[in-house]
């Protein structure tokens, strides 16, 4: 089914059973996002909370929390369509008349993909007119209790370039609410949105933006994928729906409106204003730092006359934005191959916050060409933001990390297959990094045949300082001791011991809780590869030949807390309480 708005995706959810309306008066500071977590631990239903304090407007939250509801809201048929998409490029170029015909069908899908004009008479979005305070009623969501404010978490934010009108941008932003007048606008390093506001900028011009919260679930997925900065992704939402996007123009003037949004706010960002926004608990697991970013000044605010507030709850993974990730990765990867040839197959691992691990199959038809691969990998968008890279030959499924881990911990020398590039951008997000959007990266290859037989139990011994050791999959250790900031040398004294020894294992990390972070696949990505800088925490003996810095094993990765990270996440333990004391009063039949 092609969903034209919100309302009938909560429709098609009530129908299969699979939303829970909440009807208990329910603060959405703290108490809304504790009782979403709990729901999307347990793959509960999506929630439709109808007395939210202090607003009229329902609240939708955990709308793609489970895989079930992610192939409902999108089905098959995009994933399929890119495919072909993919395929016919091979076939069609040059067109030839037996081809054409030959993907007639292909071609008549493509022809619905677009925008079609709705009058605003008769676009819903045109419900309510708001001047006066426009976001004086808005829903607000407080999910952490460090956070600098009420955020909204599902905005879709639009912005055009300054000199191309036609290059847009639809982004997901997180918005920080001031007050009734005004917002913060998080536009990150390698963000559409943040070129154009660069450009206005340069200018001295404001740049006009507008918010567009709630529509077709399709235009929520197109605003959060990873696709190329002049791919409009206002035709990607087209392409998923099936069908036309409506779009409207705004009688106020400004950009236009996808009719069957559920708000729309409009206003400006001025030049070189700048305003605190955050701390955030996000994806990642903690709370990212308040920092200085542009401010929106709000002109006026659409909305239905019946508006729900959609939402999301973001934390430890696996959240909801898990399950959203993983949609669009199958949707995009058959384009990987077409955009950079010699990548056979690419993932990014949600657990550990998409940007801080990525995996590749690549091509090596003569020697080396894996580091092709690398570069063009770490030159393409937003994967240009790679913290580390590891890339295999062998066909792995890349969404198994512990089959990819093992065919490359098999085939790596350590000599020529490690790179570690300091002094290069960094996740605005990941805060490992020695300052804000700065770190380094690291370039793991592992092609041809397997050079060494991987150990699976650990049978060496003890090794000082270190009080617990887990065999995590073949060739990876795991272990723990002290916490960094009473033993910030120990992963080096680990790495020089095993070296003395000749261990068998190439890689071992040294963690905080070996147990914990060894006990599943997404604890341990989101342990180790959010709690490391490849520079400053990857130890492993090396000397300089020729200017290339040639390592032995084994590699030591020292993945504890630092003293400087910031805070993980954790709910406020009189919050827990009071769900606690609640809960059966929540989900009352």
């Amino acid at each position: 089914m092609i969903y034209q708005n919100l309302r009938q995706w909560l429709e098609t959810l009530r129908k299969e059973n699979d939303l829970t309306v909440i009807e208990a008066p329910v603060d959405p500071y703290l108490e809304l996002a504790e009782i979403h977590r709990r729901v999307i631990e347990e793959g509960g239903p999506a929630l439709l909370f109808t007395n939210v304090k202090g607003t009229p407007f329902p609240v939708a939250t955990n709308l793609f929390g489970t895989p079930r509801r992610v192939d409902m809201a999108f089905g098959p048929r995009p994933e399929q369509l890119m495919k072909s998409l993919v395929e016919a490029t091979g076939t069609l170029i040059p067109p030839t008349l037996p081809a054409i015909w030959n993907e007639r069908g292909l071609i008549k899908d493509m022809l619905k993909v677009g925008m079609k004009r709705v009058v605003p008479q008769e676009a819903p979005i045109m419900g309510v007119k708001v001047t006066e305070e426009p976001l004086k009623h808005l829903p607000r969501l407080t999910s952490w209790q460090e956070d600098g404010g009420p955020f909204i978490t599902l905005p879709l934010v639009y912005t055009e370039s300054p000199s191309r009108s036609k290059h847009h941008n639809l982004g997901m932003y997180r918005i920080q609410i001031y007050d009734n007048n005004t917002t913060g606008i998080h536009w990150q390093i390698h963000k559409g949105g943040g070129f154009h506001y660069f450009e206005a900028e340069q200018q001295n011009q404001p740049l006009p933006v507008s918010i567009f919260i709630g529509g077709p679930p399709a235009l929520i997925a197109a605003a959060i994928a990873p696709v190329p900065e002049h791919l409009p992704e206002l035709l990607l939402a087209s392409l998923i729906m099936g069908g036309r996007l409506p779009m409207t123009d705004n009688p106020l003037g400004g950009h236009r409106i996808p009719a069957e949004a559920e708000f729309a706010i409009s206003g400006y960002v001025p030049p070189h204003e700048r305003r605190l926004e955050g701390p955030f608990g996000d994806h990642y697991g903690y709370y990212s730092l308040a920092h200085e970013y542009p401010v929106l000044h709000v002109n006026h605010m659409w909305h239905r006359k019946d508006a729900i507030y959609p939402a999301t709850i973001v934390g430890k993974p696996r959240q909801e934005d898990y399950y959203l990730g993983d949609f669009l990765q199958r949707l995009l990867s058959p384009a990987f191959p077409m955009v950079m040839p010699s990548v056979r197959s690419l993932w990014t691992y949600a657990e550990t916050g998409f940007h801080a691990l990525t995996a590749a199959v690549v091509r090596e038809s003569y020697s080396r060409e894996a580091l092709v691969s690398a570069f063009r990998i770490l030159g393409e968008g937003q994967l240009s933001l790679t913290k580390f890279l590891m890339l295999t030959s062998r066909p792995v499924d890349l969404t198994d990390f512990n089959e990819t881990l093992e065919a490359v911990l098999e085939r790596f020398d350590p000599s020529t297959d490690l790179y570690i590039f300091n002094k290069t951008s960094q996740d605005t997000l990941d805060y490992t990094g020695e300052k804000l959007n700065h770190g380094s990266k690291a370039v793991l290859i592992g092609v041809g045949h397997p050079i060494r037989e991987l150990p699976r139990s650990y049978e060496e011994g003890d090794i000082p300082g270190i009080d617990n050791v887990v065999a995590y999959c073949g060739g990876c250790l795991v272990v723990s001791g002290a916490s960094y900031d009473k033993d910030s040398d120990l992963a080096l004294r680990v790495m020089e011991h095993l070296k003395s020894r000749d261990t068998s294992w190439p890689l071992v990390i040294v963690v905080d809780n070996a147990q914990q972070a060894a006990a599943t696949q997404t604890s341990f990505l989101w342990t180790v590869f959010t709690r490391f800088n490849p520079a400053t925490d990857l130890f492993a003996a090396a000397n300089v030949q020729h200017h290339h810095l040639s390592y032995r094993l084994p590699i030591v990765i020292d993945a504890r807390m630092k003293p400087d990270y910031p805070a993980e996440l954790f709910p406020r333990e009189d919050i827990v309480n009071m769900v606690d004391e609640r809960w059966n009063e929540y989900f009352a039949k």
